[in-house]
């Protein structure tokens, strides 16, 4: 059991879902959420930092 989920359950979403887009996209929706996810835990490790505060690189013409 899954946060209160059950196996029932997780069976029902799966045949909605796969009557909703098709077999054919379901490869592609999973490509889709497992790139998102993986961006979304990269940014949450990543350093928070502030754009205004940064000064632009200069360039030494010489």
């Amino acid at each position: 059991m899954i946060g209160g989920i059950g196996m029932p359950e997780l069976i029902i979403i799966l045949v909605i879902i796969l009557i909703i887009f098709g077999a054919g996209k379901l490869p592609e929706i999973g490509a889709g959420l497992g790139k998102g996810i993986k961006n979304f835990k990269k940014a949450t490790k990543e350093p928070i930092e502030d754009d205004d505060e940064k000064e632009p690189k200069k360039i030494d013409e010489d």
